[in-house]
């Protein structure tokens, strides 16, 4: 069967396209000419049933993912599917189940099965907790542990996956010989870092690309390159070993094209503020336009507890700047698995850092929106305001709790309401010898 990018290539529309086309308010000729090129990518794997495909990429609305899996202190896969339910109530385009619990295989069958949004995993996650009980450590994991992890999670419909595939040799030593205060932070790049390390020997990731490649065009997996050595601080931004990494990111979408795999590219991470537009066009500039799926960028590292924030900050400039795609960050971000609040603060915290980007890349119905919020403002109808907010619910209970039944303006202002004073003046009828 052949991948999104082989059909889009071949000039066929499919399905998914026509969906994707339908939620961007484009035509399916645009999203089919973006597919081909690989500026678009819709990530939707055969296996995957119930998925309402979504695109990411260039002209479409920014998206944004969750982060949701079991952990070693928290097994159990029930609080995830609740998570799950949550996040796309919430409007979350994406989630990624990163489990690394005592049953990842069972945790993953039972996300994707419920989950109607795209679906993405880390199989370097189950290789090495696999790794481990097999063998007792992460450093004597075999390529033949990882390829099996990858096919395995294909087969389940893992709609996309992150692989570390530009941890390699030589970036690391670029990182090293430059230094950094936090070294490696990613898991996935750690893991494969000390593997390197421990073994003498080039990332099996890497090496195997094309094994990869075979796999992902069998079941369409979207490849998502993974940012092994993305800056853990906004000290360490955009250093070597950074660069290094992306650089072979972009030689590896090439390959992948050449193979008719979609591909998106991870990036930071920490960054400054006044470096994530220079991050952005780096990462167009080397990738060639693929899809750039970021984490943040956080641009400050003292506020355990906002990240969420912070990383809003970041995104928003990201997105005006390039970036397609938003991980986001929930308030347990650096200090604890989260909770199904956090994840809802995460989600719409990401999703309004996302929909300020939209207005500005010129994403059709998103300034459409605002305005008619602000419409609705002008008249004071509570009713549109509150069908109209990002979040609902949290708008609807705020409004009941410190307002009046009834009430006209709001608490905060009260009598002294300033657009309900000045309608007065300005919407009755003006005389005609003032035209």
């Amino acid at each position: 069967m052949a991948t999104q990018m082989q059909m889009a290539r071949e000039g066929k529309i499919t399905d998914a396209m026509k969906q994707v086309a339908l939620d961007e308010h484009l035509s399916p000729e645009v999203i089919r000419a973006g597919v081909a090129k690989g500026v678009i990518a819709i990530p939707c794997n055969i296996n995957h049933k119930g998925l309402k495909p979504r695109g990411v990429g260039e002209g479409l609305r920014v998206k944004v993912n969750a982060n949701i899996g079991t952990s070693s202190t928290y097994p159990e896969v029930a609080p995830e599917l609740d998570k799950l339910a949550e996040a796309v109530k919430c409007g979350a385009d994406a989630v990624m189940d990163l489990s690394t619990g005592n049953n990842i295989d069972k945790s993953r069958k039972e996300i994707i099965e419920h989950s109607p949004v795209m679906v993405g995993t880390v199989p370097l996650y189950q290789a090495t907790v696999r790794a481990i009980k097999e063998h007792g450590a992460v450093v004597e994991m075999t390529e033949e542990d990882i390829l099996e992890t990858i096919e395995k999670q294909a087969k389940d419909g893992a709609d996309f996956m992150t692989l570390h595939c530009g941890v390699t040799l030589a970036a690391v030593e670029r990182m090293r010989k430059q230094g950094r205060i936090m070294d490696i932070v990613s898991r996935g790049g750690s893991f494969i870092a000390g593997w390197m390390l421990h073994n003498e020997r080039e990332n099996p990731l890497y090496e195997h690309f094309d094994k990869i490649l075979d796999i992902c065009e069998t079941y369409d997996v979207t490849l998502s390159l993974g940012d092994g050595m993305r800056p853990g601080c906004t000290a360490d931004a955009t250093d070597r070993g950074q660069l290094t990494e992306l650089i072979t990111l972009g030689e590896l979408v090439d390959r992948a094209w050449r193979r008719g795999v979609q591909v998106m590219v991870e990036g930071p991470g920490h960054v400054p503020y006044d470096q994530i537009a220079a991050n952005m066009k780096l990462e167009k500039r080397l990738c060639r336009n693929a899809p750039f799926y970021v984490l943040g960028p956080l641009v400050t590292d003292v506020a355990p507890g906002y990240d969420h924030i912070t990383a809003a900050i970041g995104g928003t400039l990201a997105a005006v700047s390039g970036a397609d795609f938003l991980c986001y960050v929930t308030p347990a971000e650096h200090l604890a698995l989260p909770t199904i609040e956090d994840v809802h603060t995460g989600v719409i915290t990401s999703r309004i850092a996302a929909h300020a980007a939209d207005m500005v890349r010129g994403v059709p119905g998103a300034v459409e929106w605002d305005r008619k919020m602000a419409e609705a403002r002008k008249i004071l109808d509570w009713d549109a305001q509150l069908e109209l907010a990002i979040d609902p619910e949290l708008a609807r209970k705020k409004r009941g709790e410190r307002n009046k039944a009834g009430e006209e303006a709001c608490s905060m202002c009260g009598d002294y309401c300033a657009v309900k004073i000045i309608s007065k003046y300005f919407d009755k009828p003006q005389c005609p010898c003032n035209d």
